[in-house]
């Protein structure tokens, strides 16, 4: 019976210790095992993306986008793109070198989609429309991609690469609101970037907002 105590005592102390562990690294870094399953999630999408934006744009859509003045072409491209959009895909790829994101990210925003990486808002803009594009991401589980959003500062870069084109914004401005503020992805009359995850850390009791806006577009090579 003693040594069975011992044995328990000893693997409540394993248990213990392996607690504290996790609680460090999730404070300091992020939640370990989460942060696992994201890897091989993530990788996928990295592949997915980079083979997306490798991929020239479509012969049909070429000749369509060549009748279209300069302006009008990365709208028609986003939209042709919408439709073939589907949930939990990659859909490009964003940099905030500023706080060293680099990261493709995936249509939707439920819970399995944001387990593969940052998501945007499907009802928002895609880059090359007119109104708000909206992108989500945890700050604490599934490798965190936004866990140092509330760092940014106004006029930091924000880059957007989709398979029709690069898309730069300039960080205008921070807020914090309640989850239930969906007015912040409304459009505003010019292109902007929303970027959205809880706050504070370890908690969904508020979101932290990141407003940029668009200051250039560099279209594909071959449109």
């Amino acid at each position: 019976m003693r040594r069975w105590v011992r044995r328990l005592g000893g693997l409540l102390l394993v248990a213990g210790v392996l607690g504290l562990v996790e609680v460090g690294l999730t404070m300091y870094w992020q939640e370990p095992f989460s942060s696992l399953i994201a890897l091989s999630k993530q990788g996928q999408v990295d592949d997915d993306v980079t083979e997306l934006l490798k991929t020239p744009v479509a012969l049909a859509d070429r000749r369509a986008v060549a009748r279209l003045d300069a302006p009008a072409r990365p709208a028609f491209l986003a939209k042709r793109m919408r439709d073939t959009l589907r949930t939990g895909r990659g859909a490009g790829r964003i940099a905030i070198p500023s706080i060293g994101v680099d990261k493709a990210f995936v249509e939707g925003t439920d819970g399995k989609s944001l387990e593969r990486g940052p998501g945007h808002y499907p009802k928002t803009d895609l880059p090359g429309e007119r109104g708000t594009v909206a992108i989500a991401g945890h700050r604490t589980t599934y490798g965190a991609p936004f866990r140092h959003i509330d760092s940014l500062d106004k006029g930091d870069r924000i880059e957007v690469t989709m398979p029709y084109g690069r898309f730069t914004y300039r960080v205008e401005r921070l807020a914090e609101v309640t989850p239930d503020r969906v007015d912040v992805v409304k459009d505003t009359g010019y292109r902007q970037l929303v970027l959205s995850a809880c706050t504070p850390l370890f908690s969904s009791a508020r979101r932290i907002i990141v407003f940029a806006r668009q200051v250039s577009m560099e279209p594909a090579a071959e449109i």
